[in-house]
């Protein structure tokens, strides 16, 4: 099923640990619409802009979510986020980008150390009922993630 031009129901929902596990990743109809909603608004104008746009994590059944670690109000289990970066650009460049240019819910620059440009990744959702654009860096603190406000 395509959910755009240039995504699939397939990119959004594939997960390697649901795979190997033998975890059902399978989302509702209401999830789907949700994940036409992230790609409309979100990935497919980036990919417009910048070229291939490489989803890593997009839809996370709660089983596959817990799995990985998520958080049980994690925006991936109701078809709201993806993780994933533009091939070829630096993942805070990429950032930066979406918070001049888009509206979405919560955008998150996930693990990302200067100087690296392909380190971390890009974590962002749209849900249209909570375009409060709420910008993060994730990092790591003695083993735990810490979330600053802002693009750091």
């Amino acid at each position: 099923m395509k959910l755009s031009a240039n995504f699939s129901l397939s990119e959004l929902t594939k997960s390697e640990t649901a795979t190997r596990n033998g975890i059902s990743n399978v989302p509702s109809a209401l999830v789907i619409e949700k994940l036409q909603d992230l790609v409309t608004n979100i990935l497919q104008p980036l990919r417009a802009k910048f070229g291939t746009v490489i989803v890593t994590s997009g839809y996370r059944s709660p089983e596959v979510n817990k799995s990985v670690g998520g958080s049980t109000t994690s925006h991936h289990c109701f078809g709201y986020a993806a993780d994933f970066e533009v091939l070829g650009m630096d993942n805070k460049e990429l950032a930066v980008y979406i918070r001049d240019n888009l509206t979405y819910t919560q955008l998150i620059l996930e693990f990302y150390t200067d100087g690296q440009p392909e380190s971390g990744w890009v974590h962002c959702s749209y849900d249209a009922a909570d375009l409060k654009c709420q910008t993060l860096t994730a990092r790591r603190v003695n083993g735990r993630t810490k979330y600053d406000n802002g693009i750091l």
